[in-house]
């Protein structure tokens, strides 16, 4: 049951997740090795490039076949929320452009609630992702207007009527955007929501760990992370330490170990989760997929384990094909299945 209440007089539809993030338009592409090598950029890594470098590269790449979607981690999480059933909002700027209207149509085709006004000038940030042979991501990101979320863009009364918040850690590395995520906590703690914040990449957690570790210690009540920005965060090598340091400050912890499954610390109880077999097409978006599907398991009354279960077959799905999004649906024998233990 959908319910609704009153903020300041305005009535507002109640949420499973509020999402922030950077928002995204996804292109992305399979590539051969030699192709990725001319490109000149790492495998594997995500790197900041402008406009003109990411579309040099794109028409390199002219001819084949591509994939676009609304993008971006938050964005890729709460789709994947609301791909599930969940009642989903999200915060993201993008431009006034045909590639903003495309992002805003995605994301409400999937009944997901964004409000957020287009900004006035600049274009929509955009992701290039080159997939290759053995399911490797190497992304070339162009932020443009994405960059220029700010505080005044985050809606109190959307997060007032959310079960939870869930942030991305790529905000921290702008100013007006890690603004805007610090008073989305702020708010958050207002109104007695539970924030989740996700790691979003080693190099990352490289950059600001003493600020991460400050928010583990502080608000955040759910850290999702992978196993290296694990070790990056804990400096410890082994995953279940990495996830019991973590859990130490942060109330609960969700540690990805790719196919070996992973690993959920709540009330004090190591939970693993098992891994799923999966011939590996395309890894964008697999993470993000898990975090959705934790979320919407968290707040709909499942177990933790039953959620992290449905979180790690989700996550499979997703790595088993091409793109962020499920090309099919659970059936209700297979979510019944899931979701039993």
């Amino acid at each position: 049951m959908i319910h609704s209440w009153s903020l300041c007089g305005l009535v507002t539809m109640r949420f499973d997740v509020f999402g922030i993030g950077n928002a995204l338009v996804d292109i992305q592409a399979r590539v051969t090795h030699r192709q990725l090598q001319a490109t000149g950029f790492d495998e594997g890594v995500m790197t900041l490039v402008d406009d003109a470098t990411q579309r040099k590269v794109l028409q390199s790449l002219d001819g084949l076949p591509v994939n676009r979607c609304a993008g971006g981690s938050a964005a890729n999480t709460i789709m994947g929320v609301a791909d599930l059933g969940g009642r989903a909002t999200y915060t993201g700027k993008v431009g006034s452009d045909a590639a903003g209207e495309f992002f805003l149509k995605d994301m409400r085709d999937m009944g997901v609630t964004i409000e957020v006004p287009p900004a006035d000038s600049g274009q929509t940030g955009t992701c290039l992702v080159m997939i290759s042979s053995d399911a490797q991501r190497t992304m070339l990101t162009n932020l443009a207007v994405s960059a220029t979320l700010t505080e005044s863009d985050i809606n109190e009364e959307q997060i007032a009527a959310s079960k939870y918040i869930y942030i991305e850690g790529y905000l921290l590395t702008g100013d007006t955007t890690r603004a805007a995520a610090y008073r989305a906590i702020e708010l958050a703690g207002k109104h007695d929501v539970k924030v989740a914040f996700t790691a979003s990449d080693p190099f990352l957690v490289n950059l600001v760990r003493d600020e991460l570790i400050a928010l583990i210690e502080g608000p955040v009540d759910l850290l999702f992370c992978n196993e290296e920005e694990a070790k990056s965060l804990t400096h410890r090598e082994d995953p279940v330490e990495c996830a019991r340091e973590i859990h130490r400050h942060a109330e609960n912890v969700a540690l990805t170990l790719g196919p070996n499954g992973s690993l959920l610390m709540h009330e004090g109880e190591l939970i693993p989760i098992e891994g799923v077999d999966v011939d590996a097409v395309d890894t964008t978006g697999a993470g993000d997929m898990y975090a959705g599907a934790l979320l919407y398991g968290i707040t709909n009354d499942l177990s933790w384990k039953a959620a992290g279960h449905l979180a790690s077959h989700a996550a499979a799905r997703i790595v088993g094909q091409l793109g962020a999004r499920m090309e099919r649906a659970f059936t209700q024998e297979e979510f019944a299945a899931l979701t039993s233990q």
